[in-house]
């Protein structure tokens, strides 16, 4: 255990940072999720515009780095171009 307060300080942010963390990351994966999901195109636009949305809020609070978040961003717009009845 920390002897120093500034110690456990650090450890009391910390804690507070993981929960704030997990709960943003489980938020992001879940929006992912509902995208990889859907049946059609429709719902699949639908759903990817809220998953864009999620995805860069937990970048720009730090959750994720920015370069992660264009990586996902990019994976669901190709795989919701694939379901597009124009491609078909």
């Amino acid at each position: 255990m920390a002897h120093h307060k500034s110690a456990i300080k650090r450890i009391r942010q910390s804690q507070k940072a993981k929960i704030y963390n997990r709960k943003y990351k489980k938020l992001m994966k879940m929006a992912i999720r509902n995208v990889r999901e859907s049946k059609n195109y429709e719902e699949a636009q639908e759903n990817f515009h809220k998953a864009m949305s999620i995805i860069d809020k937990t970048a720009s609070r730090g959750v994720i780095h920015k370069n992660n978040a264009a990586n996902k961003k990019s994976k669901l717009a190709h795989y919701v171009k694939k379901l597009s009845p124009s491609l078909n």
